[in-house]
């Protein structure tokens, strides 16, 4: 009778020291009590709103033809931070126009979309020493000119982020 009665104390003092563990709601939080943040808006300000074209990208020549352009991307968040997020990249290039008020003549080449919403595919193109993403994609040899280089990349939240890039061959 003595063991049944010490495992029932035991049981209620070991519930009630596991109760008593629990982590409080954000929302009675001493850091977000004066606040009126959620969970997601919380995060709002860490999703990228700006995307980068490092000045690191070059074009890879071969007998003097470019046959590859090696390109680093970043994510910019709202205080200017390099991150990391998924995303579906396109890579486009145009030729320059010289001496143009829009240089950005014909498209002479688009590459099929890089998809990297996937959390593996993703940290295959990522560059943590860089906090960017490396891209290499093959290119047809080009007569010498110079070329404008566009990335888009369509974000999870339906967002479009697009930034421009002169490469000089």
């Amino acid at each position: 009778m003595k063991t049944a009665a010490a495992i029932i104390l035991m049981s209620v003092v070991l519930l009630l020291a596991g109760a008593s563990c629990d982590s409080p709601p954000v929302e009675d939080n001493k850091y977000f009590a004066d606040t009126n943040l959620g969970h997601d808006s919380i995060y709002e300000s860490y999703r990228p709103i700006e995307i980068d074209i490092m000045p690191l990208t070059e074009l890879i020549s071969t007998d003097n033809a470019a046959s590859q352009l090696r390109l680093y991307v970043s994510f910019l968040d709202s205080s200017g931070s390099r991150i990391k997020s998924p995303g579906v990249f396109r890579f486009e290039l145009y030729r320059k126009v010289m001496r143009s008020a829009k240089p950005k003549g014909n498209r002479i080449m688009i590459w099929p979309d890089i998809d990297l919403t996937d959390i593996a595919e993703n940290g295959e193109y990522w560059r943590d020493f860089l906090r960017a993403y490396e891209f290499n994609l093959d290119l047809d040899p080009q007569a010498d000119s110079d070329f404008i280089l566009q990335v888009t990349c369509l974000c999870p939240n339906g967002k479009r982020l697009s930034d421009e890039f002169d490469l000089n061959n």
